[in-house]
């Protein structure tokens, strides 16, 4: 939200860094939290600090998550969500994240680079089974440690 020269409120587009006045409630910068909320400073400043622990606890989730399998990127992305309900800088991280997203699936789905990366591909997994071929016709099938 931002307090423009005539003393009305003004929301920043999520498309641009302009501030407009008539923009979809879904695509406007700034805090979501209920009007109520919105009116008494120290109510909004208690709802801002519970959003930011309730995304800084799911966040901390998915780093924990980044080693084990499961699915800790989507669930760190998940907290910088919740982040984006209050937090301006945490909409404008998840924007730039969706528009770098959005750009790398266009440029993966260029013809020329999936040929690329099928003949990179076909060549690292045909190096792969030749080290293993040359291992096995070398060594055998024992491994070179001792196992028990």
């Amino acid at each position: 939200m931002i307090v423009v020269p005539s003393g009305t409120l003004a929301y920043m587009t999520a498309e641009s860094d302009e501030t407009d006045r008539a923009v979809a409630s879904d695509s406007r910068l700034g805090s979501r939290a209920p009007a109520f909320v919105q009116r008494s400073r120290p109510l909004h400043a208690v709802w801002r600090a519970g959003i930011f622990l309730v995304g800084l606890a799911v966040i901390g989730g998915g780093v924990i998550l980044l080693p084990l399998p499961g699915p800790g990127w989507l669930i760190i992305f998940g907290g910088m969500a919740i982040w984006g309900t209050e937090f301006v800088w945490a909409q404008k991280v998840l924007r730039w994240t969706r528009r770098k997203v959005t750009e790398a699936a266009r440029a993966a789905a260029d013809p020329r680079v999936r040929r690329r990366n099928l003949v990179i591909g076909t060549l690292v997994v045909a190096a792969l089974i030749g080290l293993a071929v040359w291992y096995v016709c070398s060594f055998g099938f024992t491994v070179p440690w001792r196992a028990g």
